[in-house]
Order: C-alpha cells, then structure tokens, then sequence
C-alpha cells in the first residue's frame, strides 16, 4: 500500500541522516525551534519529538511559542537569531507573515527546516510535513462508510491559509465527490485549531442543520469539541465525527470507543521532530535533502487507537 511505502520511505531517510551525522560529527551546537502554539498537542509532540532527540546528540534546542500570533513568531525569530543559533527548525503560527522568519535565518545564512507548514514563496531548506491529502482522504472516506454513503456533512477547517487546512480540504473534498450521495452543507474555519472553536461553531452547524450525519474536524482538538457539541445536543446516535492528528487525548477517546468521535489520522509527530533535527544537521555539513519530506499518517479507530496510546510514533 501507498501507506507503507511512505512510511519506509520516512525511516529510511531518518536512517540515512542520522548515519551520516553520526560519522561526520554533529556540526552544530544550538538549534532554535518556533512553534505556532504550545496549548495543541500536536506541536508539543514535534517538540518533544526535537528537544528529546536534540538532547541525546548533545544539542542544546532554544524553543518560543508564538501562542498563535504571527507578530509575536517574527519578533521571537529575531531574538532566537541574536542567541546565535545554527539551525532554525520553524512551524508557521500562520499563513500571514509566515515568509519574514525564513528570509530573516536565510539572511544570517542560517538553516531553515520547516514543520507542518510550509510559507508561500519563501520556502526552508525543506519541509516536513504529514501526507494531509491522501489521509484527509482515508479518514472523510472512512466517515461517509460509517453514515452509510450518504447525508448532509459539515466541515471545520483550521487556519485558513495554511498548508495541512488546504491540503486535507482537498483530501475530504475528493472523498465527498466519490460519493454523489453525500451532500456538504456547511464549512467555517477557526483560527486555533482549537476544541473550544470547535464546540462552538459545532453548535452553530448543529443549529442551522440538525439533520446533518458527518462532521470532519481537520484537527482532533477540533473534531473533539464538535463531538461534545453533538453530544450536548442528544444527537450522537445520528451524526459521525472524524478527525486529524492523532492528539493524545483524541487517541485515548477513540479507545473508549463511546463518542460520535470514531476516526482520526495519526501523525508521526515525534519522529518529524527527529527528522527535522537530522534535516537541520545535514544541512548545515552542506548534505543535499529533499525539498520536501512526507511521513504518513495511519488511519486510526477504536481498533487501532490503544497501540498508538501505548507508544506515539
């Protein structure tokens, strides 16, 4: 399957940096990390994932969190730039003013790894991103099974503009048009990916379409809130709920198996955080990476959830 073989691929590329590092020497001493917002799981894994690995090379790693403002990221950038670091490992809080902290490390001539996003038009050295497509795919087409291949569905997107909200929206999109049968009635986007946004813009579809059966949150914490909206409104005998990233408290909810929330697509998020470290440290010994670097995402449910609980990838 197409599942695997990117999975192989993503090993095999961790492998190859990692050997090459090892017998070269590090050649870098402090890397700064910016994320988008530390409050989601879903970077606190990638971090994890960089500072864990980062402090078994001997790597000292400097990480800010932009608490979703991009004002706030650029500034942060700066200041990591004046710490000297030697490589910049960078998850865009955000669509607008995404390109400034690339140009400013590229400008210093600093390595520039980006994670989970990638700015328009002023690319890193490389991006690690999920395989948002084809696994938005799996998880709307595993959705729309469930319901029975056909009804109303409702969309909650994430941050307008960025990378994983366009891509899984055209994951989705190809699913709803496989299935004549399946109708979507609502879409609305939030700007922190957030169950809270997710909730409450969960209730406002739920109102306007009660008769609604599917609901794709494009990120667990979304999909989790909208399922508490489902259930609050008595209806999660008739609505199903999926979702995207493969948060802790997501996995741990689908292994219960006892909400409207039943699919989600679990991301490697620890081991983009060691590729991303590797990425940074071949770039700086001047190795050749891809330009883009895609683990898969591996459907999950009530099946599957509790390996993935046991030990995140």
């Amino acid at each position: 399957m197409k599942s695997k073989f990117k999975s192989a691929l993503l090993a095999t590329a961790i492998m190859a940096v990692a050997g090459g590092a090892s017998a070269q020497g590090i050649g870098i001493e402090k890397i700064g990390l910016a994320v988008p917002n530390l409050q989601a799981d879903f970077f606190n894994q990638i971090k994890l994932g960089v500072e864990n690995y980062a402090a078994s090379l001997g790597i000292e790693v400097i990480t800010v969190d932009a608490k979703g403002d991009t004002n706030t990221q650029v500034s942060q950038v700066q200041d990591l730039i004046t710490q000297g670091i030697d490589a910049f490992i960078y998850i865009p809080a955000g669509a607008a003013a995404a390109a400034v902290p690339t140009r400013l490390a590229r400008a210093e001539g600093i390595p520039v790894i980006n994670v989970d996003r990638e700015p328009e038009g002023e690319p890193g050295d490389t991006v690690i991103y999920g395989e948002n497509v084809m696994s938005s795919y799996e998880v709307c087409s595993s959705i729309i099974e469930r319901a029975g291949g056909e009804g109303k569905m409702v969309i909650i997107h994430g941050q307008k503009g960025t990378t994983p909200e366009v891509q899984r929206f055209e994951g989705c999109k190809m699913a709803i048009d496989e299935n004549p049968g399946v109708e979507l009635v609502a879409q609305q986007w939030t700007n922190m990916w957030s169950p809270d946004e997710g909730f409450s813009i969960g209730q406002n579809m739920l109102q306007a379409n009660p008769d609604i059966k599917m609901i794709f949150g494009q990120a667990d914490g979304i999909a989790m809130g909208a399922a508490k909206a489902v259930e609050a409104a008595g209806l999660s005998d008739q609505i199903i709920v999926g979702g995207y990233d493969g948060d802790v408290a997501a996995l741990e909810s689908l292994a219960k198996c006892d909400t409207p929330f039943v699919v989600t697509a679990t991301q490697s998020t620890q081991a983009m955080g060691v590729l991303a470290v590797n990425s940074a440290i071949a770039v700086a010994k001047g190795a050749s990476v891809p330009a883009r670097q895609i683990p898969n995402a591996v459907l999950t449910d009530c099946d599957n959830a509790a390996q993935f609980v046991e030990k995140h990838p």
